[in-house]
Order: C-alpha cells, then sequence, then structure tokens
C-alpha cells in the first residue's frame, strides 16, 4: 500500500473531535491576517443581509404595488432591487476575492513554517517517518485547514447570517408566526447533523475498504509471478470479491442515507409550510397579515433550507479538517533531536585531532549498535572502516558527522566536545559522498555548485577535472548546462558519483567522509573516483567506509568494525599479516574477483591451463598476497 493510501486510511480512522484547544490554535493562524478577516465577514454579513432584503422589497411590490395597482410604487422598488442587486454583487466579489487571498496566505505561512521546521530536524525524525505522510503534511493537510479558515468560515457565516436575517425579518412581518418557524429550525439542524454523521461512517468504511482494495491490486500486479508460480489465482479472487462487497455494501448504505436526507427535511419543511399557510391565511382575514406577508414567510423558510444543509456539511468537513491541524501541530511541536546548545561557539576548524572516548550509541529501538567506542584520529590521517553489513560503520561517520548524537560518551574535536561547536560550523566544513549519490533537479553546474554558490564557473570546471568528472560532463549534449533530471535520473549511477565527487572538490571542506562511493560502480569509474579522492584527500581528515578493500590499501589506518567494536586495526600490510578478521575479508572478494575473472571456482586440482597463465586460482591468489 503506497503512503498516500496509508494517509487516507490514517485520516479516515482518525476520531478526533472540535476541541477548544486545537480550534483556538487554528484561529490563530488568522491573527497575522486579521485585516482581511474581518473585511470578508463584514462583506460576507452585507451580502446576506442583502440577500434577505430582496425577499422583503418582493413583499413591498405585491402589497403596495401590485394589490393597490400603483405602478409608480412598482418601478421606485424594480429600482431600488436593482441597485442592490449591482451592489450585491460589488460585494460577492469583494468576498470571493477576499477569502481567496487569505486562504492562499494561511497555506503559504503554513508551509513555509513546516519547510523550515522540517529543515531542522534530525535524520532520526526522517528514519521512524515516511516520506509520503510529510509531503502529505506540507501539502494536503495545510491546505485542508486552509479551506478551513476560508471557505469554511465563509460557509458558516453565510448560513448563520442567512439563518439570522430571514427569522429577523420574519419577526417584523408577524412575531407570532415567526416563532412558529424559529422552533423548526433546531428540528432541522438536529436532523442534518444525524445524517451526516451516519453518512460519514459509511463513508469512512468505503474509504478504508477502498484502500485495502488499491493495496490489493498493487501487491497483485507487483507480485503476479509469485502468485500465478503459487497458483493463489482462485484465493486472491475470492479475496478481493470480499473486499468489493464490503466497498459496495457501504457505498450502498451511504448513498441511501443521503438520498433519505432531503426528503425527510423538505417534508419538516412542507409541515412548517402548512402551518405558516394555515395560519397565516386566517391572519389576513383578520386583516393582521398581507398576502405579500405570506408570500415572503414561505421563502424565507425555504431560503434556511439550504444554509442548515450547508452547517451539517461544514460540520463534517470539520471534523476532517481538525484531524489535519492535528497531524501539523504535532509535526510543528516535534523537537530536533539534534540541536545547538546554548551558547554553542562557531567551531573554527575540524582539522585538529577527533576523538570518540567510549562512546554508546542505539537507535530507537534501543538496540546497541557502538558500545564503549574508542577511537582517536589524528589530523590530516586516512581511516578506512570496513566490516560486516550492521557492524556500526555508517554509524561511526554519522555521529562523527552529528547527524546524531551519542547516547553515552563524548566527542571530541581539537579536545573539546563538538556539541559545545554549532551544527551549521561543523557541517559546513565536511565533505560527504554517498553510496547512492543524490542530485538535485537542475542542471550539471548547479549541482556541483551546490555546496557553494558563489563560486565562479572556472571554480565548478576545476573541481569537475580534480573529480574526474570534466571529461563526461563536455561529451554531455549541454555540457555543464545539461540538465540532470529529477534525482539525476538522466545520468548514470557513475556519472552522479562523479558529481557528487566534484560537488564535495569545490566545497572545499576540512573532514571528508566517503561511505562506499565506489559500491555500484564499473571499474573505469571506480578509477577515476580514487584519482579524485586521493586528489582531495590530500591535507584533510577523511573516513572511507569501504566495500571493495582495494580501494583503501593505501588508507593511513583500517579499522574493522565488527558488532560496534574496533575487531582489528592497522595498515594493509600489517593486518594481512595478522590473517585474522581484514584477511579473511579480503582473501574472500581477491577470490570472488577472480572467479567472475576466469568464469569457474578454485580447485586445487585443475589444470594451470584451464584456470590462469600462472596456475591454478589459489597460486594466483598467493602471488597477489605476497605482493601485498
Amino acid at each position: 500500500m503506497s503512503d498516500t493510501e496509508l494517509i487516507e486510511l490514517e485520516e479516515e480512522e482518525h476520531t478526533s473531535q472540535l476541541t477548544a484547544p486545537v480550534f483556538r490554535r487554528i484561529l490563530t493562524l488568522l491573527t497575522p491576517h486579521w485585516k482581511w478577516v474581518l473585511g470578508f465577514l463584514i462583506t460576507i454579513a452585507l451580502t446576506s443581509a442583502l440577500d434577505a432584503y430582496f425577499t422583503f422589497i418582493n413583499k413591498q411590490i405585491v402589497d403596495t404595488g401590485i394589490v393597490p395597482g400603483d405602478k409608480a410604487r412598482v418601478m421606485e422598488l424594480a429600482i431600488l432591487y436593482g441597485v442592490f442587486q449591482i451592489l450585491q454583487a460589488g460585494f460577492v466579489f469583494t468576498f470571493i476575492y477576499l477569502a481567496g487571498v487569505l486562504g492562499e496566505r494561511v497555506q503559504y505561512d503554513l508551509r513555509k513554517m513546516l519547510f523550515n521546521h522540517l529543515q531542522d530536524l534530525s535524520l532520526s525524525y526522517y528514519a521512524q517517518n515516511a516520506v509520503g505522510r510529510l509531503i502529505a503534511r506540507v501539502t494536503s493537510d495545510t491546505g485542508r485547514v486552509a479551506d478551513l479558515l476560508t471557505w469554511g468560515v465563509v460557509d458558516t457565516t453565510w448560513a448563520v447570517m442567512n439563518i439570522i436575517t430571514s427569522v429577523t425579518f420574519m419577526a417584523i412581518i408577524n412575531w407570532k408566526l415567526a416563532l412558529i418557524v424559529f422552533t423548526v429550525i433546531p428540528v432541522m439542524l438536529y436532523i442534518a447533523v444525524q445524517f451526516r454523521k451516519k453518512i460519514l461512517v459509511e463513508y469512512r468504511v468505503s474509504r478504508r475498504t477502498n484502500s485495502k482494495i488499491t493495496g490489493a491490486f498493487n501487491e497483485n500486479f507487483q507480485g503476479v509471478r509469485v502468485v500465478k508460480a503459487l497458483l493463489r489465482e482462485d484465493e486472491n479472487t475470492r479475496e478481493f470479491q470480499g473486499l468489493t462487497t464490503q466497498m459496495y455494501k457501504a457505498s450502498y448504505r451511504a448513498a441511501w442515507l443521503s438520498a433519505l436526507f432531503l426528503p425527510t427535511v423538505q417534508i419538516i419543511a412542507a409541515l412548517a409550510l402548512g402551518v405558516i399557510v394555515g395560519y397565516g391565511g386566517t391572519q389576513i382575514q383578520l386583516g393582521l397579515m398581507t398576502i405579500g406577508g405570506i408570500q415572503a414567510f414561505v421563502s424565507y423558510l425555504t431560503f434556511m433550507m439550504w444554509p442548515i444543509q450547508d452547517l451539517a456539511r461544514v460540520y463534517a468537513e470539520m471534523q476532517h479538517s481538525i484531524a489535519s491541524a492535528e497531524r501539523i501541530f504535532k509535526l510543528a511541536d516535534t523537537p530536533p533531536e539534534v540541536h545547538d546548545r546554548p551558547g554553542a561557539a562557531e567551531a573554527k576548524t575540524l582539522m585538529g585531532e577527533i576523538e570518540f572516548d567510549h562512546v554508546d550509541f542505539y537507535y530507537e529501538d534501543r538496540k546497541p549498535v557502538l558500545q564503549d567506542f574508542t577511537l582517536r584520529v589524528r589530523p590530516g590521517e586516512m581511516i578506512a572502516l570496513v566490516g560486516p553489513t550492521g557492524g556500526g560503520k555508517s554509524t561511526i561517520v554519522n555521529l562523527l558527522c552529528r547527524f546524531y548524537e551519542p547516547r553515552a560518551g563524548v566527542i571530541r574535536i581539537n579536545g573539546r566536545d563538538y556539541r559545545d561547536y554549532t551544527l551549521a560550523s561543523i557541517h559546513s566544513r565536511i565533505g560527504i559522498v554517498l553510496q547512492t549519490p543524490h542530485l538535485f533537479s537542475g542542471s550539471v553546474r548547479e549541482n556541483i555548485r551546490y555546496g557553494r554558490l558563489e563560486a565562479t564557473d572556472a571554480e565548478v570546471e576545476e573541481a569537475a577535472k580534480i573529480a574526474g568528472a570534466h571529461d563526461f560532463i563536455v561529451t554531455l549534449e549541454k555540457g555543464y548546462d545539461h540538465n540532470v533530471g529529477e534525482g539525476g535520473n538522466l545520468l548514470s549511477v557513475g556519472q552522479k558519483q562523479l558529481i557528487s565527487l566534484a560537488r564535495a572538490v569545490l566545497a572545499k571542506p576540512e573532514l571528508f567522509i566517503m561511505d562506499e562511493a565506489t559500491s555500484s560502480v564499473d571499474t573505469l569509474t571506480e578509477a577515476l573516483i580514487q584519482r579524485g579522492m586521493e586528489a582531495l584527500m590530500q591535507g584533510r581528515t577523511s573516513f572511507v567506509i569501504a566495500h571493495r578493500l582495494s580501494t583503501i590499501r593505501r588508507a593511513d589506518r583500517i579499522l574493522v568494525i565488527e558488532n560496534g567494536r574496533i575487531a582489528e586495526q592497522g595498515t594493509h600490510a600489517e593486518l594481512l599479516k595478522l590473517r585474522g578478521h581484514y584477511y579473511r575479508l579480503y582473501t574472500q572478494q581477491f577470490r570472488h574477483e577472480l572467479e567472475v575473472q576466469y568464469g569457474v571456482a578454485d580447485q586445487q586440482t585443475s589444470e594451470a591451463s584451464e584456470t590462469s597463465p600462472s596456475g591454478t586460482m589459489s597460486e594466483v591468489l598467493g602471488e597477489a598476497l605476497a605482493a601485498d
């Protein structure tokens, strides 16, 4: 099931009610724009008042113009009616314009607030929350809250003002008859709200089942080979039919309730009309009411039916908006796990000694990743980290970059706890090339310049030459102005990696980190990246997480990380002589490369002519290790 479907399912299951604290906080979003709010509330009120007054003018036309046959009076009232229509058209334009602008301003404020906050949140937050959910918070949830504060307020104000003005004019015409109508309004409101609640329940069941159906479609399409191989067609069809039947029944009930709602309201309104006509007729005979007055009463009662339905609809939609607001506020209130300490200083340089002092670390599952990890790195030293997946290699560099912070122990840079430095001053002095490089939509030049916007074109090209990327860039259709596509999908993995390396070169970092940057590229590209790395590492402290061990032979120190501890450390030659963990990793990888090269497994009994010019594969391996 996709992120969007999960969000829909979460929303349908949300049982949030309209609580005062949440609603008050929503209303505070309007505070910076109170002039716009006041403007469109006034224009809505005036528009609604004119709507009700038009019916009163119609009464006057009948009673003082048509019945007595006064054509001049009819013309006078008709002109007045036309003037007010033009005036109302201006009010309608004004409040729709003001509401539209207000909605965009509120949504802009929310999106800006959330985007800025997301920039400050730590990596741990992104590791625990799906990207689709976060995008939904910034897009659909902010839109829904903005709609509540604009069109929701518009519809509510319109409905309430229509009811108030209608009842007011009815009271002016005949207050006794108005009391009868006034007793009907709460009944109609209650019925409307109850119907909306029941329809909403069925709608939620339908949407929840629809999400399951969509998930079933997705799983069957993606796993069609497995479905056919395991003969699951009939069982999947039965499950799918069960879901579609459930959705049909829920949708049927919702449609039935929707169809029943309007006739029910109309019956109540008809009963009220019957009372009005009967009582009004008696009043006319007694000379206490006019024909125009009865006509106006009927119009006002009919006029109030739609506002009552609107209030019920807005109430139902308000529940969704409150749920969206709660999700927005929850995100906005989430504090960054890693943040600057009070009084944090600017790090002048990261070129000094780096020390991990008895560091412990675990993620949210509290399963230890690093335990009592201690390491001292000299300025300018190249440290290579190798070992099995999950051993803690990436965690070490993530801690060093301060994407996370130790749970226990301390990391020092230049002899000082690195938490005493500002995050910005640390991050600005670190260059990172990841295993899976990420490029942003735009040109090659823009991506290389991403970390140093003030760099000149000449500096960009020089960085590309150092990284080994210049030669392939100039062969692109538009060279450095070539569009890389979303995520760099118009380039190969190797090309993206070289551009990523050029970006790091241009940033001139003091601390350089390579996270298995050559694991997914071909041999030729690996050589180019290796040369770029060596140029970038000169005079800089560097950490290299290595998948291909052949790329780290020149490291000052190689650390074998297993279960969050340093199992071995030393140079390439020293570790080979130990014949321990590193030796086994290296020989296994080298043996695999030979098997790929010669296309056969190592067999001591193989003929020399069938494996290599030098003899069996084991002999080749022995000669290579001896040379190392």
